[in-house]
C-alpha cells in the first residue's frame, strides 16, 4: 500500500526532450514578438516622418516670407479657416443629428430607402461639389439666366446670393459633410436602451424633449467625433476653397510654396494647421471628460417606431430628402446634363489615361497600407503595452493632417534624404517627385483608414482563438496566418477598399507631388475647372464618383451585418 500511495503522489518528471522543446518554443514566439515589434516600430517612425518634420518647423528660423504673411495675409487664412470649419461642423452637425434621430426612430414613407441613400453625400469630393454648383448658380449659370428671363431684370437689378463665398463654401460643405455625423449618431441612436427612451415618455415627455434631454447627451461623443470630423475634412480641403475663393491655410500653404517659393515659410504655415488639427482632436477628447456613457444590458434591442401626422411626414421625408438631393443628387444630375453636352465618350476616352495613372497609385499604396496595418494592429493584440499601442497612434497621425501639410513634410523627409544620398552617390535616383513620393504621401495620409479597419476586425475574435493555437505550439506569425486572418478577410477586404477609393480622389497632396505630366484623375478635373472648361470635367467626375460608391455600399452592409449580427464574446 505504501509503495503504491507514493507512486501515486509522486508525477513522473517530464522527457527531457519535452522539456527542452518547450524551451525553444518560448524562446522562437518571444524572438517572433520582438521581431514584429522592431518592425512595427520602424513602420511607424517612417510613416509618421513628415508630420514629425513639419511639426518640428517652426524650429528652423524665419527666411523673412513669414513676416509678409502675417502683416497680409495670415489673419485672412486664420479667420477663414475657424469660419469654415465651425461653420460647417454646426450645418453638417444639425443635418446629421436631425436625419439620423428621423430613420432611426419615426416611421415615415421611404424611411428604408433614406437610411443608405443618406450615406450617398460621402461619394462626391468637396471639390466636385464646388465645381457643379458655382456652374449651376454663378452669374453665367442655368438658375441665374432663368432668373433673368423670368423676371426681366438686368444683371445689375437684382441680388442673388454669391457662391464663391465662405458662406457659400459653409452651405456646400455641411451637405456633403454630414454624413460623417449622421453615421456615428444614427449607430449611437441604435445602440441606445429603449427603455431610457420608454422612461423618459412614461415621465410625461414629448417626443422633441426626449429627444433633447435623453438621446441627444448620450449620443455626445458620436456627435461631438462627427463635428471633429466634418472639422477636419474643412481644414484639409483644397480644391473646394481654392476654386470658391476662399483663402485657408491649405490655399496658403501652396501659394507660399509654389508662388513665394519659401519652404520654410510654407512649413511653418502648415505646422500651424497641424496645432490647429491636434486642438480640435483635444478638445474632442476633452468634451468627453471622465463622463461614461454606455447601457446597461448587453442585448440588442428592436427600437420604437413612433408614428407621424400628415405633416410630420411631409417634414421627415423633405428634412431627408434635401441632404441627399443637395449633396448627391443634383451635382450628378449636372454632370450627368454636361458629360452628354460634350460628348461622354469622347471625354470618356481620353478619361481612361488618367483613371490608368489614378489606379496603378491606388493598386501599390493599398496593399501596401494592408501590410502595414496588419502589422501595427496585430503588435497590439500580441505584445499589448505602451510601445505597440504609440506605434499604431503615431502612424495614424496623417489622417487628420491635410494632404498639403502631408505633401509639404514628404518634400522636406525626401529632400534631405536625395541630398544626403548624393552626397555619396551622385548617380543616385532622386525620390522626390517621384511615383514612389506619392504613394509615401498616401501611406501617411489614409494608413489609419487600415488600422482601423483591421483594428476593429481583429477585436471581433476572442482570445481564446490565440490560446488554443498556442497549444498547439504556434507562434505569432503562424498564429496570424492561420487563424487571424481568414477569420478578418472581410475585414481586410474593405481596408483596401478604402484606401483604394481614398487615393483615387485625392488632391491635394497628388498636385504638389506628382511626378511630371503625371496626372490623375483628381488633378485632371481640378485642371480643367480651373481654365472654366466645366463640360469637360464630367466624364473624369462620373467615374471618380462611380469609384467612391464602393466605400458606401461598404459602410452601409457593415452597419446592416453589424445591426444583425449576434453579440459576440469581444462585444
Amino acid at each position: 500500500m505504501e509503495s503504491s500511495a507514493a507512486e501515486s503522489t509522486s508525477a513522473p518528471p517530464p522527457p527531457p526532450f519535452a522539456v527542452e522543446d518547450r524551451r525553444k518554443s518560448i524562446l522562437g514566439e518571444s524572438l517572433s514578438k520582438r521581431l514584429l515589434l522592431f518592425i512595427g516600430i520602424l513602420v511607424a517612425g517612417f510613416i509618421a516622418a513628415p508630420v514629425l518634420v513639419i511639426a518640428a518647423s517652426p524650429l528652423q528660423g524665419s527666411d523673412g516670407t513669414w513676416a509678409h504673411l502675417r502683416e497680409t495675409v495670415l489673419s485672412r487664412y486664420i479667420i477663414n479657416s475657424l469660419g469654415l470649419a465651425v461653420g460647417s461642423a454646426l450645418g453638417a452637425g444639425l443635418i446629421g443629428a436631425v436625419c439620423a434621430w428621423l430613420v432611426t426612430l419615426y416611421q415615415f414613407p421611404g424611411r428604408r430607402w433614406f437610411e443608405w441613400l443618406l450615406l450617398l453625400p460621402l461619394a462626391m469630393p468637396t471639390y466636385l461639389i464646388a465645381y457643379t454648383y458655382t456652374d449651376f448658380l454663378d452669374f453665367s449659370g442655368p438658375v441665374q439666366d432663368l432668373f433673368r428671363s423670368w423676371t426681366g431684370l438686368g444683371p445689375r437689378e437684382y441680388w442673388f446670393p454669391d457662391i464663391r463665398s465662405l458662406g457659400g463654401a459653409i452651405i456646400l460643405f455641411s451637405f456633403v459633410l454630414y454624413p460623417y455625423v449622421y453615421l456615428l449618431c444614427r449607430a449611437s441612436f441604435l445602440e441606445q436602451s429603449t427603455s431610457l427612451l420608454d422612461a423618459a415618455r412614461t415621465m410625461g415627455k414629448s417626443r422633441r424633449q426626449t429627444f433633447f434631454r435623453v438621446a441627444l447627451p448620450l449620443s455626445r461623443p458620436a456627435l461631438a467625433a462627427g463635428c471633429a470630423l466634418v472639422i477636419m475634412e474643412a481644414l484639409a480641403d483644397y480644391g473646394a476653397v481654392e476654386y470658391l475663393a476662399v483663402d485657408t491655410f491649405t490655399t496658403g500653404i501652396y501659394r507660399t510654396w509654389f508662388n513665394l517659393g519659401s519652404r520654410v515659410a510654407a512649413s511653418q504655415l502648415a505646422a500651424g494647421l497641424l496645432a490647429v488639427i491636434l486642438l480640435v482632436v483635444l478638445l474632442e477628447r476633452l468634451s468627453r471628460g471622465r463622463r461614461k456613457f454606455f447601457q446597461a444590458t448587453k442585448s440588442r434591442q428592436v427600437m420604437p417606431r413612433w408614428t407621424l401626422g400628415k405633416s410630420g411626414k411631409v417634414f421627415a421625408v423633405l428634412a431627408c430628402f434635401l441632404p441627399v438631393g443637395i449633396g448627391f443628387l443634383i451635382p450628378v444630375a449636372i454632370l450627368i446634363e454636361a458629360a452628354i453636352g460634350a460628348g461622354f465618350f469622347s471625354s470618356l476616352n481620353e478619361s481612361l489615361q488618367w483613371a490608368w495613372h489614378s489606379t496603378i497609385l491606388a493598386a501599390i499604396t493599398s496593399p501596401i497600407a494592408l501590410l502595414f496595418a496588419l502589422l501595427l494592429s496585430y503588435n497590439t493584440r500580441v505584445c499589448p503595452g505602451v510601445i505597440s499601442g504609440a506605434s499604431a497612434r503615431v502612424a495614424s497621425l496623417g489622417y487628420a493632417i491635410p494632404g498639403s501639410v502631408v505633401a509639404v513634410g514628404v518634400l522636406l523627409v525626401l529632400g534631405w534624404t536625395d541630398q544626403s544620398s548624393r552626397a555619396f552617390l551622385p548617380d543616385s535616383f532622386l525620390l522626390s517627385g517621384s511615383i514612389a513620393a506619392l504613394i509615401f504621401a498616401y501611406l501617411t495620409r489614409f494608413l489609419t483608414l487600415s488600422v482601423h479597419t483591421v483594428d476593429s476586425g481583429l477585436t471581433r475574435i476572442p482570445k481564446s482563438f490565440d490560446d488554443a493555437g498556442k497549444t498547439l505550439r504556434a507562434g505569432p506569425i503562424t498564429l496570424l496566418a492561420r487563424i487571424h486572418f481568414p477569420l478578418i478577410r472581410a475585414s481586410t477586404l474593405a481596408a483596401v477598399l478604402l484606401v483604394f477609393v481614398e487615393v483615387l480622389k485625392e488632391l491635394p497632396a497628388t498636385l504638389i507631388i506628382r511626378p511630371f505630366n503625371f496626372d490623375t484623375l483628381a488633378v485632371r478635373i481640378y485642371h480643367l475647372a480651373s481654365d472654366e472648361r466645366f463640360a469637360e470635367t464630367a466624364a473624369p467626375a462620373l467615374l471618380i464618383v462611380l469609384f467612391g460608391l464602393a466605400p458606401v455600399i461598404i459602410l452601409s452592409r457593415m452597419m446592416t451585418r453589424t445591426r444583425h449580427a449576434p453579440m459576440t464574446a469581444a462585444e
